[in-house]
This record gives structure tokens, sequence and C-alpha cells, in this order.
């Protein structure tokens, strides 16, 4: 939730708000953060009672969400800077933070895995230290940033009242839409586990192919919020008309790029994140799905970023929970006649409909 209000007070020349803006969302990232470390043990009860995995597969999970949730305020804090420097039109800096964070993690993991046999708890330790890192990376780069910023001699209260409720609405809407999105990967790796350890594992490397789908389109809405919220701000209707034209062209073509790619070396993308010869096998029996969810959910990845930019997150919000609710109905019916099959069909059905939704929505 800072991007947008980060380019729409950029468009209109207030530095002042720029400088508070940043304060606002490490203050909100701490506070959100810090709380769900307090309730890590109700949550983490939650989600194991509301996934019926192996007694293997939960107490792994258990392992992990006990190292990992202490990262937390250091994902969120680093969400939040990175949100303000995309709303500055700056994507080197980002870049470089998520090198620094992911690289540590690689390291770590190997040398902790491979090398000291910590297995999944070493996992875990390996991305809390990475994030905490990156998070401190992250903090340097935002303190540069602020010291460029030229002095106009306005003042912009970090607790300001109608700024603080703005952007607490804006994320409140944000924190919900994510949830269902969240909401339906997790019922998907619940309805995965149903069918077995072998064919959680598949679905969760071919789930691998969207998140690779969702990092490169996902580009495209930051350019979005960064460019077409810095024309709300300069309340230029042909220029956000015109930009928005040109991000659905990149992003259309960028997921048909990544389908063709993905059909032509799944099977090796595959045999790099697993060496299992039964998960391999499953998972290339059912690419064909991931394969083409690209050409799917390439309206609704792109039509986030356009609403975030103008703000109007509440249609944002309320078209996810009509598709949520719409991938629960699909996910009862069809499932249990076509088994993964209809796990899949129900995903495509929660990214097509929020696409189509979206677009009928857009004001």
């Amino acid at each position: 939730g800072t991007t947008g209000p980060t380019a729409q007070a950029r468009g209109a020349g207030d530095v002042a708000e720029l400088r508070t803006i940043l304060a606002r969302a490490l203050l909100l990232a701490g506070a959100i953060g810090g709380l769900l470390v307090l309730l890590q043990l109700p949550i983490l009860a939650a989600a194991l009672w509301l996934i019926e995995a192996s007694a293997e597969v939960e107490r792994h999970a258990a392992e992990y969400f006990r190292i990992r949730v202490w990262a937390l305020p250091a994902v969120l804090g680093s969400y939040a800077i990175v949100g303000w420097l995309y709303g500055l039109r700056d994507a080197r800096l980002p870049l470089l933070i998520l090198f620094v964070t992911n690289g540590i993690n690689i390291v770590l993991s190997l040398l902790f895995v491979i090398g000291f046999g910590w297995g999944v708890p070493g996992v875990a330790l390996a991305s809390l230290i990475a994030e905490y890192t990156g998070f401190a990376a992250a903090l340097l780069c935002a303190y540069r940033v602020l010291r460029g910023l030229p002095n106009d001699g306005r003042r912009s209260r970090v607790l300001d009242p109608a700024h603080f409720a703005r952007m607490l609405a804006i994320n409140g809407d944000i924190v919900l839409r994510t949830f269902f999105v969240v909401s339906v990967l997790a019922l998907f790796m619940a309805k995965s586990a149903e069918l077995g350890d072998v064919q959680l594992a598949a679905n969760q490397v071919l789930h691998t192919f969207l998140m690779f789908t969702s990092f490169g389109l996902d580009g495209f809405a930051h350019a979005a919020e960064s460019i077409l919220g810095e024309s709300v701000g300069r309340r230029n209707r042909e220029a956000f008309r015109r930009n928005m034209r040109v991000v659905f062209l990149w992003a259309g073509l960028v997921a048909a790029l990544n389908v063709a790619v993905y059909l032509a070396a799944g099977p090796s993308i595959i045999a790099l994140l697993t060496g299992i010869p039964e998960v391999r096998a499953a998972a290339e029996t059912w690419l064909l799905w991931p394969a083409l969810l690209p050409l799917v959910g390439v309206w609704a990845y792109t039509y986030d970023g356009v609403y975030l930019a103008a703000t109007r997150t509440r249609i944002m919000r309320n078209t996810v929970l009509l598709s949520f609710m719409v991938f629960l109905l699909v996910l009862h019916l069809v499932m249990p006649v076509f088994g993964n099959a209809g796990l899949w069909g129900a995903l495509a059905v929660f990214l097509g409909l929020r696409g189509v939704l979206l677009h009928l929505f857009m004001p």
C-alpha cells in the first residue's frame, strides 16, 4: 500500500509527504509484524488444524514456522521500503535489496542444509538471517534516498489523522485482498496434501512456475503503480490511459513468452527444482496447467497495479472476495470428480474471474 500514495505525492510535488509516507509505512510494518510474532502459537495451531497433512509434513511445517515467523517485522519493513522506492520510480535499489536478501538466503541454505545437515530448521534459519540482512540493506538505501530529496520547507506529520487513516484504509483493503489470494494458495496446497505426499510435492514444484510468472508480471504491476500513480498525482487522465495501454501490452507479451518457455523447457525446469523421480514424473503429468495459466492470470496481476496506482483498493478487495467465493464453489463441486485436474481448474477460474471483474468494474 506504499507505492501508489508515494507515486501520487511525487506527481503532486509534495516532498514532505514523500518522507512521512515511508515513516508511516515502517511504523505500520513494525506493528503488524510484532503482533503476528506475538500470535505465532495460535496461528500455527490454526494452520495445522486447517491443513490435513501427514504427521511428517506437519512436523516439518511447525519446525520451519517457529523459526521463520521471527523474520516477519523485517520482511514487512523491507516491503514498505521497496514499495516506497518503486513509488519514486527507482527499480534498481529494490533489485539490489532483493539480490542481497536472496543471495544470502541461497548461500546460507546450502551451508546449513548440505554443509551442516540441519534440514528444515536450517532452511528457516537461513531465511531468518537473510531477511534481517536485507532489511538492513533496505534501511541504508532508504537513508541515502532521503538525504537526496530536496527540502521544500513544508512539514507533514507522521501521525496526521487524515493521512494515517487513508494509509490504514488502503492497507486494510490490501490485507483482505492478499488474505483471500493467499487463502486460495493455502487451500490449493491443503487439497494437494489430501491427494498424497507425492502429489503435494509435485503441485508445490508446479506452483513455483506460477511464482516465476507472478514475479515477472508483478514487475509490470509495480511499474503501473509508479507511472500511473504519478499521473493520478498530476491529475492527467490522458497520460493515465496511455500508460495503462503500454503496461498491458508488455505484460501480455511477457505472459505469452512465459507460456512458450514453460511448454518448451518445462521438464528441464522441473528437473532443476526436484531430484525425486516420482515427484518429477507427477509434475510433468500436470505441467500443462501452470504452463497456460500466465495467459489467464496476466489480467488480474496487471489490473492490481492499475487499481493500486489510483488507490481504488475497495473495488480490488471486493472483486477478489467474489472470486474467492466462486473458487470455493468450483473446488467443492469439481475436485471430488476430477481430482487434481479439478484443483487446478478451480485455481484457473479464480485467476481468470479476478481479471474479468477488475476489467468490468474499471471506473
